[in-house]
């Protein structure tokens, strides 16, 4: 049989473990091998591989049609990013069979994909997969299959003008109890940027008004928002990623965030661009109010794959730091003070020794090196004085032109 005679059968991607899921992104080449080993002589048919990459998504609702008649709805969809076919063993022209020896048999494989894919995801009512299948035919035998997932991540660059941009908003809240007005509420939120990468630091700038007779309590949420559509119909999951809990603020008074920080834990990426799955995060500001229902404030962000550049943008990733305090522009003076003079900060022995060239004992083996020169001297002529009077004046020999001509 060739269960006893096959040992192991399994496919290993290049540059990845065997148990660790292999990364790629769009448009980078897959290569690796399918591993066969054989105890004895086995009789083989062919050799196939398959890659697929697809979206799912499936949910089902129930719904009532009347008082004892109920059905169940199923939404269904599914959209293909990758379908490669390649076989690694053909069967023969004449139709006969390929004897393989015992021992350990490896074929290569590689294939592209494509440039435009959607980053690899498990939600709730839906996913986003790819794999590679390999299947062994054998004469009388069941084919015998071997799958190997991998992983596809679509660069999110956050260093774009639209995931710079700082974000803000404001929002109030009247509480109300038994037709009691007990005051309002207000807040105000601002963020630097959209665009974040797992692993910062969200610095929130906010300030919070409690002009009610009770003390509320201020949280920050990031929510993630998975979205599945089918048939024309969204289906939504909403979870909290993290969370922080600010200090209890007494009736009447005002609490002020300068810039608390929220890190950001190690979550997917956003995915906006697939048709049937989407997911989103934000930035929930909520503020409890005993008696009555929350204030939120949602702030949009993005979750990207490359982080922001240390040198990026100036008017998006620097001055938005600085744009919701500017009280530091108010000591620069109006009139800059002069610079001090050359000959107060250095006596002119140290000037003439800074300006005199080095002696050749003391630059030692410098000169003789290949990557190195000093000039000691100016090879070109110093430019001319200046002066009023033109040393080269016109002559009175030359005829004056006819304009006319």
């Amino acid at each position: 049989m060739i269960f006893d005679r096959l040992k192991r059968f399994l496919i290993l991607l290049e540059g990845t473990e065997r148990d660790v899921p292999a990364a790629f992104s769009p448009g980078q080449a897959v290569s690796g091998r399918v591993v066969l080993e054989l105890a004895a002589a086995t009789r083989v048919g062919a050799l196939r591989l398959r890659a697929v990459g697809a979206a799912r998504v499936h949910w089902t609702e129930s719904r009532s049609a009347g008082s004892s008649t109920a059905y169940t709805q199923s939404y269904s969809d599914q959209v293909e990013f990758l379908s490669h076919r390649d076989a690694l063993l053909a069967p023969p022209d004449n139709g006969e069979v390929t004897v393989l020896p015992a021992g350990r048999h490896e074929f290569p494989f590689t294939f592209q994909l494509p440039e435009t894919l959607a980053t690899s995801f498990e939600g709730k009512h839906g996913s986003v997969r790819y794999w590679v299948k390999a299947k062994l035919h054998r004469p009388w035998s069941a084919v015998k299959k071997v799958k190997k997932e991998f992983t596809v991540i679509e660069p999110v660059d956050i260093n774009t003008p639209a995931l710079l941009a700082p974000q803000a908003g404001a929002k109030e809240k009247l509480a109300r109890a038994w037709y009691c007005n007990r005051g309002q509420v207000s807040v105000t939120a601002k963020i630097d940027r959209k665009g974040y990468t797992p692993g910062e630091f969200i610095p929130i700038f906010a300030e919070i008004d409690n002009c009610t007779s009770r003390a509320v309590v201020p949280k920050v949420a990031i929510i993630q928002t998975q979205t599945f559509i089918a048939r024309g119909t969204k289906k939504q999951k909403k979870l909290v990623v993290t969370s922080i809990v600010g200090d209890s603020i007494a009736a009447g008074k005002r609490e002020v965030w300068h810039g608390r920080a929220l890190k950001i834990p190690p979550v997917a990426p956003s995915i906006l661009q697939c048709r049937i799955i989407q997911v989103e995060y934000s930035l929930k500001v909520c503020v409890d109010i005993p008696g009555t229902s929350k204030l939120l404030l949602e702030l949009p962000l993005v979750i990207g794959t490359i982080p922001l550049h240390p040198f990026g943008s100036r008017t998006s990733s620097v001055s938005s730091q600085y744009s919701v305090s500017l009280d530091w522009l108010s000591t620069i003076p109006e009139q800059p003070e002069a610079p001090p003079e050359y000959s107060s900060v250095v006596s002119s022995p140290e000037a003439e020794q800074s300006l005199a060239p080095p002696c050749r004992s003391e630059l030692g083996g410098i000169l003789e090196g290949p990557f190195f020169a000093y000039i000691q001297e100016f090879r070109f002529r110093p430019p001319p004085l200046y002066s009023e009077i033109d040393p080269n004046p016109p002559s009175d020999n030359i005829r004056p032109r006819c304009m006319t001509c």
